[in-house]
C-alpha cells in the first residue's frame, strides 16, 4: 500500500474515493484512471474483498504506478457495508477531510464527481441521486427502475425520511459527518448499510443534499445485487422503521402526559 501524501499540505480540502471491489479485474483499471483524469487532485482507495480474478493484484499494479491510489486488503468477502466501513476507518486515520464512496463498475460516472464536491459547502453528506429532477439512468429494464424507485419510496415512507435516493452509493462526507454519527455502531454489512448511513445522518441532525447524476448500468462483470440481497435490505428496513414508528409513539404518549399532569 502506498502512503498517501500530506492532506494538510493543501489548500482544497483533501478528498479521497473508497471502492471496493470483488471480481472486478474488467473494470478496476478503466474506471480508476477515468477517476484519475476527471479529478487529479482527488485521491482512490480501492478495498478489495481477496477477489478471485485478480482484483487485488490490479490494484497494487496502479498504486505501485500513482502514489494517489491505495489498496486495502481484506481477507474474505464481508459485504459491501463492511468494506466502506474498512475504508472509511483508513481515510479517517489518514485525515482526508472528505471521504468518498463509489462503484467499481462505471455505474458512478467519475466526469460527474464535480457536482458532489461543489456541492459540499451546503451539506454534510452530498449524495448524487438517480430519482430527482435531472436524474437518470442508462440501460435499466423497467422492472429494474421500478423496484428502485419503489424501495426508495417504502424507505421514505417507513422512515419519515425525504432523501429521494436513499439506496445510493455515490456520495461525499465531509469527515466531521462521519466521525458523528457513530460508525462503530454500524452493523449493516450490505446493500442497506447505504440507506442506514442516510438515517444515521439525519437523525443525528445533519444535512443531506441530493445533486443529479446519470446513472449507468455496468456492461463488464456481474452485478453483485440479487434478489436475497435485496429481500434481506427489505427485512432490516422494514425493522427500523417499525423501531422508529414505536419510537414516536412512545415520544407522543410522554407529551400527552405530561400535558394532563
Amino acid at each position: 500500500m502506498s502512503t498517501p501524501p500530506n492532506p494538510s499540505a493543501r489548500s482544497a480540502p483533501s478528498i479521497v474515493m473508497v471502492l471496493p471491489t470483488y471480481d472486478e479485474a474488467d473494470n478496476l483499471a478503466w474506471i480508476v484512471g477515468r477517476l484519475r483524469a476527471a479529478q487529479p487532485d482527488v485521491d482512490v482507495l480501492v478495498v478489495d474483498d481477496q477477489s478471485p480474478d485478480g482484483t487485488g493484484d490490479i490494484a497494487d499494479a496502479l498504486a505501485a504506478e500513482d502514489p494517489r491510489i491505495h489498496v486495502l486488503h481484506r481477507t474474505a468477502k464481508g459485504g459491501l457495508g463492511a468494506a466502506y466501513l474498512h475504508g472509511f476507518a483508513w481515510a479517517l486515520e489518514h485525515d482526508f477531510d472528505v471521504i468518498g464512496e463509489m462503484d467499481a463498475d462505471g455505474s458512478h460516472q467519475p466526469e460527474q464527481l464535480h457536482r458532489l464536491i461543489e456541492a459540499l459547502p451546503e451539506a454534510d453528506l452530498v449524495i448524487g441521486s438517480r430519482w430527482i429532477p435531472g436524474g437518470s439512468v442508462v440501460n435499466w429494464p423497467l422492472r429494474r427502475e421500478i423496484l428502485s424507485r419503489g424501495g426508495n419510496l417504502y424507505v421514505r415512507l417507513l422512515l419519515g425520511i425525504g432523501v429521494r435516493d436513499a439506496t445510493a452509493g455515490f456520495r461525499l462526507y465531509h469527515r466531521a459527518t462521519l466521525e458523528a454519527i457513530g460508525l462503530e455502531q454500524v452493523r449493516s454489512t450490505g446493500y442497506v448499510f447505504q440507506t442506514d448511513l442516510v438515517s444515521r445522518t439525519l437523525r443525528a441532525g445533519l444535512t443531506v443534499k441530493e445533486v443529479p447524476i446519470e446513472f449507468v448500468e455496468r456492461v463488464r462483470g456481474a452485478s453483485k445485487m440479487s434478489g436475497a440481497v435485496a429481500s434481506e435490505s427489505l427485512k432490516r428496513i422494514t425493522a427500523w422503521g417499525l423501531r422508529e414508528r414505536r419510537a414516536q409513539a412512545r415520544r407522543l404518549m410522554n407529551r400527552v402526559g405530561e400535558r394532563t399532569r
